[in-house]
């Protein structure tokens, strides 16, 4: 089997619900980066093959395939396809899986793996609550209420879930999420995130135009007794909207290619993707499928969780990641390194390829070997991915 590189990766800085991004159409974002993987490549356009591109809420402005509407808004030539996936949280996750799939296989040598999502213009649920207000009816069919009777998924009473099963503390989801803000204070302000981030430029409410470029949700006057003090979500809970990922506006995208593309771009690789999986886990609980995904992965790929010099697993909420590192005894300093979607923001279809950027950037910037992405995902499922940082 081939092997597969990616050559370039990029992202948005993330937008707040109603914030810098909300005059940006997703159609458009999802083209920005687009535009920026050739920026970045100086790849011949016409030499991308397909586009894949993960949203989830694909409706409204975000409905008729934006994966195919981003390439029309973009500088790629109308010959270049796309096609939209839905994994949920790991939508452009799978993009990549998809894109190294093809890469792999030998049936494609340039294929870019996106996602993007605006939660401003499209907010999360519409795509259900839509049909279910007009009469349209509900995805919960006959079938599944015979399997789950009684049960209504959620992955708010699944992070709770999580946090029972692991016998988590509320004091230790809200030390990490305070833990999430520091670190990415701490990156921004060191200029971490500059090599992944695209700026795009918004005008302000007095009419200034400013280029955007730094992640809108970190709160940088953030406070341990300030975190402590939000609301919990259900009385007896241990999670608040503190220790919750934050609603966000963004696009990714990374650019994944064979040996041939490499020789046709005549580029470097950034890195080799080392092993893919995924994992349907329970639905109920939902959130935990992260954990038999990467112990799973590990296994398939001869490795152990020393292995791996960084980990990206998405903050959907402060219990997965607390869960994690103490079910498989990852080293705390590299989960999240650069704090995670508590600070940063999860704008859920396009969060895969965005945590991509960030894994491949803090490889570079630490001079790590292998990196390790997961993502918890509705419908209890999971994606790993493993590169080498070449």
């Amino acid at each position: 089997m081939g092997e597969a590189y990616i050559v370039a990766a990029t992202r948005t800085a993330g937008g707040r619900k109603g914030g810098k991004l909300k005059d940006w159409h997703p159609v458009d974002l999802g083209a920005a980066v687009l535009n920026d993987l050739m920026d970045r490549t100086g790849a011949d356009p016409a030499l991308v093959e397909d586009v894949v591109m993960g949203c989830v809420g694909q409706v409204g402005e975000q409905a008729i395939n934006v994966a195919r509407n981003a390439v029309l808004a973009s500088r790629l030539p109308e010959s270049v396809p796309g096609t939209s996936v839905d994994r949920q949280c790991g939508s452009s996750q799978q993009a990549l899986h998809f894109a190294a799939q093809a890469v792999m296989s030998g049936t494609m040598d340039v294929v870019i793996a996106a996602g993007v999502e605006s939660m401003t213009r499209v907010p999360m649920g519409l795509s259900a609550a839509l049909p279910a207000q007009n009469g349209f009816g509900s995805y919960m069919s006959p079938g599944i209420q015979k399997q789950y009777p009684n049960i209504q998924f959620s992955q708010f009473m699944g992070a709770e879930m999580v946090a029972e099963k692991y016998g988590l503390t509320k004091d230790e989801i809200d030390e990490y999420s305070f833990q999430s803000h520091q670190r990415a204070i701490a990156a921004t302000q060191a200029g971490a995130f500059k090599n992944e981030i695209v700026g795009l430029e918004i005008t302000d409410a007095e009419g200034n135009v400013t280029i955007h470029t730094i992640d809108e949700g970190i709160r940088f006057d953030a406070s341990l007794d300030g975190i402590k003090a939000v609301k919990l979500l259900r009385e007896g809970g241990r999670l608040t909207a503190a220790s919750s990922s934050q609603i966000c506006d963004g696009a990714s995208g990374v650019m994944v290619v064979s040996e041939k593309g490499l020789k046709d771009l005549g580029v470097k690789p950034l890195a080799r993707i080392h092993h893919l999986s995924l994992l349907g886990h329970d639905p109920v609980i939902m959130l935990e499928a992260p954990i038999p995904a990467t112990e799973r992965a590990l296994k398939k790929a001869g490795m152990s969780v020393n292995d791996i010099d960084l980990f990206e697993v998405n903050e959907a909420f402060g219990s997965v990641p607390v869960a994690f590192i103490k079910k498989l005894g990852a080293d705390p300093a590299r989960v999240n390194a650069n704090g995670g979607a508590i600070a940063l923001g999860h704008p859920l279809g396009a969060s895969g390829a965005k945590l991509m950027a960030t894994l491949l950037n803090g490889l570079e910037q630490r001079g790590g070997r292998y990196g390790l992405q997961t993502m918890c995902e509705g419908g209890g499922m999971a994606n790993v991915t493993i590169v080498e940082r070449l």
